[in-house]
């Protein structure tokens, strides 16, 4: 489905000249807006065509640089859940979520008190069925589980599991470590309850998006550290997994959407005490010097993202550290681009690829050593 990328040069013109509608009805926006314009002139002359739909869909939805505001009013802008309803509505079909049998929404106990989760039950008829412990993402301050409900409804579906999306502390008002704190009580509650929602507590995984990756690795190295049975497998996608902000995806897509290196900062400065706590080897994963004994591991990163380096770079080091590891690099889409299967082709080969994974890691078999 990917066309050829159009020449920065050309995109560049289009949008100057606000062409953007012979692009897409999302690029009326761009055109409004000539300095939006041409920061995301180098994303969208990168992205495919699939990907290209939703980057101008999210621009005509009029986002502000989330770098320049408040934690509450970041929570308030549109996101890329809302640009891909866009595309589907323009193209005259349903942005209705996936079905899934059942979706229950629950409280977790944790150590700041109850936090919001909610259970995906797919239509398998046998139970009890594996479990994927999934966190979203967000850089630990905005997006909640209904920015990422499609990744959950899709995760249970393909991977024949029941899903707990959970939910956690958010800074500046929780600083680090407490996100962490609550993604690893969200997983010891599930191993305790899990058969009370069908669910088996001795195949339960963990998964996450960006920061939710983050977090779902600092799941399994928590869990070791405390003698907790680990996860059977970890799903990191687009994974935060270190605090270098000059490697070399950082510098290539420093002004890339949805995701680009200031807001990266922001994120770390809101959600971390101090610099040092960047040094951490709960964020700064690829220097971290126990990654041996961690679960088995599937990566995905995308091409035009400011932290594909670091995800590639996790996957040597893991590999290096004796793990078990597969990983996927996704060309011509961003950050975010997971969730977006309804619109994206790549999006539906990343899920399939990952619930892929995740099936033979539930039945025992070996999922192999990827590439």
């Amino acid at each position: 489905m990917n066309s050829k990328p159009i020449s920065p040069l050309l995109l560049g013109a289009v949008l100057a000249l606000g062409a953007c509608q012979q692009l897409s009805n999302a690029g009326t926006a761009l055109s409004n807006d000539p300095a939006a314009a041409a920061r995301g002139a180098p994303t969208l002359a990168a992205a495919d065509a699939d990907m290209r739909s939703v980057l101008l869909a999210f621009q005509a939805l009029g986002p502000k640089p989330i770098e320049t505001l408040s934690a509450e009013e970041a929570r308030l802008q549109p996101t890329m859940a809302d640009a891909v309803a866009k595309v589907l509505e323009d193209d005259g079909r349903s942005a209705a979520p996936e079905t899934v049998a059942s979706v229950r929404d629950v409280s977790i106990p944790g150590p700041g008190g109850a936090r919001p989760a909610r259970i995906y039950v797919p239509g398998s008829a046998r139970s009890p069925l594996p479990v994927i412990v999934y966190y979203h993402g967000g850089g630990w301050v905005i997006a909640d589980l209904d920015t990422y409900d499609a990744s959950a409804r899709a995760l249970a579906n393909q991977a024949g599991a029941i899903v707990v999306s959970a939910g956690y502390r958010q800074a500046p008002d929780s600083k680090f470590p407490t996100a962490h704190e609550d993604a690893l009580a969200a997983f010891r509650w599930t191993q305790v309850n899990a058969r009370q929602f069908g669910g088996d507590p001795d195949r339960i995984a963990v998964a996450g998006e960006s920061a939710g990756g983050n977090m779902a690795i600092g799941v399994s190295r928590m869990a070791r550290e405390q003698g907790i049975n680990p996860p059977v497998h970890q799903v990191l996608i687009y994974p935060v997994a270190g605090n270098d902000m000059e490697t070399e995806s950082y510098r290539e897509q420093a002004d890339a959407k949805p995701l680009n290196k200031a807001m990266m900062g922001w994120f770390f400065d809101k959600y971390l005490r101090s610099p040092r706590d960047g040094n951490n080897p709960l964020i700064n994963v690829v220097d971290a010097p126990d990654l041996a004994g961690l679960p088995p591991t599937t990566i995905v990163t995308a091409e035009l993202d400011p932290l594909r380096s670091e995800g590639e770079l996790l996957a040597r080091r893991l590999r290096n550290a004796g793990v078990e590891v597969a990983s996927n690099s996704y060309e011509g889409v961003t950050h975010e681009f997971f969730g977006a299967a309804p619109v994206v082709e790549k999006a539906k080969e990343a899920q399939a690829y990952v619930a892929g994974r995740l099936r033979e890691a539930f039945v025992g078999g070996s999922a192999g050593s990827g590439s």
